[in-house]
């Protein structure tokens, strides 16, 4: 068996920041829609729905950057610009796509966790950007 490198399991920064960029909820929903197939940004803009085009840009672009997405330009006028997964791209889509699931599948039972929490502590207030209501302030808000 070969040793073990300390060193590597105690920095958490190389993974920490591939994680950073995949992890990114614009980055989860672009990679699961471009699984079907090329799409022109504008498609994908109007797909996502709530992201500015300067944010799409910049997530493009990143994703571009990684090796998860590639962009192609066709000349014409206006020019024509698609992005489409890399085999890299289609190869994290796979776990993202589990880990969809099991959001989809968990989320009554982490609706019925925060419920509890804000149950035994009506002061706390959530403190990540983007949370999920509690289920009662769900029901009311439809």
């Amino acid at each position: 068996m070969k040793p073990v490198d300390l060193e590597l399991h105690h920095d958490c920064r190389p993974v920490g920041e591939i994680l950073n960029q995949i992890g990114g909820k614009w980055t989860v929903l672009i990679i699961n829609m471009l699984s079907g197939g090329p799409m022109r940004f504008s498609t994908i803009k109007r797909m996502v729905g709530g992201i500015s085009q300067k944010v799409l840009t910049a997530t493009l672009r990143d994703l571009e950057m990684d090796g998860f997405v590639t962009r192609t330009v066709t000349p014409s006028i206006p020019p024509r610009v698609d992005y489409e997964l890399t085999e890299l791209g289609r190869d994290l889509q796979k776990p993202l796509d589990l880990l969809g699931k099991w959001a989809v599948d968990n989320r009554p039972k982490v609706l019925a966790a925060r419920e509890r929490y804000f149950a035994a502590n009506p002061e706390a207030l959530p403190t990540r950007k983007g949370r999920v209501a509690p289920r009662q302030q769900l029901a009311a808000a439809e």
